[in-house]
């Protein structure tokens, strides 16, 4: 058999952290059976659904990587095919027209809340002839679901769930205008897709036992079921924007990389080991769904930042420096020069240890891009003898033949060495010189990446200016 997952999103909002989780475990279930993993756009809620919020989807998942296969699929484009299945069942005795009126509902509705039950529909359509139909009323068609017994399912995660048919009503196919619920279109489309694992949400787990009932009328295999407990803040709350329940793009636009978001989520409720840093290519060897835990799992931010600047530190210096450039583009108002991309690449290795995100990164990496205006702490630190101590350095730095970060600090020293100063009297100025601030990488490193025509340049015109 072939393994096909599939996650189907809503498109009335952003992918949230939540949906982007039911993603990566339908994926990494998926590639780790080598098989097939499909996206469809549960788009049946055309009051609230928008092709804004449909692109957002797609985008957010593009970007984590979770590429899917075949072609996307719109649940309102087969509403035909939903309606069509709802016939066949009618035509089989299997469902029925049921012509209660509004006020009938509300009735029904009424009557449970005094009793202090939930709603359930009592039937009264259930075997009766349409000939009594009440003219004016439209009818919905409804499943005849079991009356006695019980509905059971083996989830994959939950265990053995089971309920009692008694508390499960004929619920409805199509509406009175003729559209597919819900209910009706997620089977439909998981039969027509092939779908053998339906991973999602523990607040779908209910709604498992009557799509059970509903593969069965129409006389489908049922697919397993695992359903994945919720995510909750780190105060154990549910889980709200205070806590970071935004939207993949909101983790994109604040600098987190694709990879430490994956990661991040999938410890999100699985575990392998003691395991923290686990790769995509070790994930989708060991991802399986015996380890999903059935307790709400806690997303904590802080974790989310120690493990993104894991993958910082652990990313290629031209790969950083090409994003941190894209960011810089935006805060300038300019494209970075070629020039100050090779500035940035040298200058990660000195930048990269001290950010825990792109967003970070970049704010610090700004020094390789332009001048910085001097802060007041770095003015003054810049006196006149400092500022005439810079000229001294800036004309033993240009006659450096080899411009590395050793041969700088030697420079540095011989100069601090023959004026009978502290390092610490040259290098305070220096860096407050090229950078605008009292704060940087390694003062020497840092000079090295700028490069020989821009250090000279910063310095000169920081002498000049006593």
């Amino acid at each position: 058999m072939t393994v096909v997952t599939r996650f189907a999103p809503s498109p009335t909002g952003f992918l949230h952290i939540g949906g982007a989780r039911t993603a990566l475990f339908n994926w990494l279930f998926a590639r780790h059976h080598k098989g097939v993993y499909r996206l469809r756009i549960e788009d049946t809620d055309r009051a609230r659904s928008t092709d804004a919020a449909a692109t957002a989807i797609l985008d957010g998942l593009s970007w984590l990587g979770l590429d899917w296969d075949g072609e996307v699929v719109f649940q309102f484009a087969r509403a035909q095919r939903h309606a069509e299945v709802a016939h066949d069942l009618l035509a089989q005795g299997k469902a029925y027209r049921c012509y209660c009126a509004p006020a009938e509902l509300e009735e029904m509705r009424a009557r449970a809340k005094a009793e202090g039950r939930p709603m359930r529909y009592d039937g009264r359509w259930r075997e009766r002839d349409p000939k009594d139909a009440p003219s004016g009323v439209p009818p919905v068609i409804r499943m005849k679901a079991p009356l006695d017994g019980e509905t059971a399912i083996v989830d994959r995660v939950q265990g053995k769930v089971t309920v009692a048919n008694a508390q499960l009503d004929d619920m409805v196919l199509l509406r009175a205008d003729g559209t597919p619920t819900y209910m009706h279109s997620v089977v439909v489309d998981d039969h027509d897709m092939g779908i053998t694992h339906v991973i999602r949400g523990d607040d779908h787990l209910n709604n498992a036992f009557r799509q059970t009932q509903l593969y069965r009328a129409c006389g489908w295999d049922v697919p397993e079921f695992a359903h994945i407990p919720l995510i909750h803040g780190a105060d154990g709350a549910k889980l709200s924007k205070r806590h970071g329940a935004l939207g993949v793009e909101a983790y994109r636009d604040m600098g987190y990389l694709p990879q430490a978001l994956r990661n991040y989520l999938l410890r999100l409720g699985w575990s392998h080991g003691d395991d923290e840093t686990i790769s995509t290519a070790q994930a989708i060897e060991w991802f399986d769904l015996g380890h999903v835990g059935r307790g709400a799992a806690r997303f904590d931010l802080v974790k989310l930042d120690s493990l993104n600047g894991h993958y910082i530190r652990e990313s290629d210096d031209r790969d950083l420096a090409r994003e941190v450039a894209a960011r810089l583009t935006v805060k300038l108002g300019r494209d970075v020069t070629a020039a100050e991309i090779e500035r940035l690449t040298r200058g990660m290795k000195g930048l990269k240890p001290r950010a825990k995100t792109l967003k970070e990164l970049a704010d610090n990496a700004e020094i390789y891009v332009h001048r910085l205006p001097v802060t007041d702490k770095a003015a003054a630190i810049l006196s006149g003898d400092a500022r005439a101590r810079l000229g001294r350095l800036a004309d033993r730095l240009g006659e450096l033949t080899d411009w590395s970060e050793s041969a700088i600090d030697a420079a540095a020293r011989a100069l601090v060495e023959a004026e009978a100063i502290k390092l610490g009297d040259l290098a305070q100025p220096l860096r407050a010189a090229l950078t605008g601030t009292t704060v940087s990488p390694g003062v020497f490193e840092m000079a090295a990446a700028l490069g020989r025509a821009e250090c000279l340049a910063r310095l000169t015109a920081v002498a000049a200016s006593r």
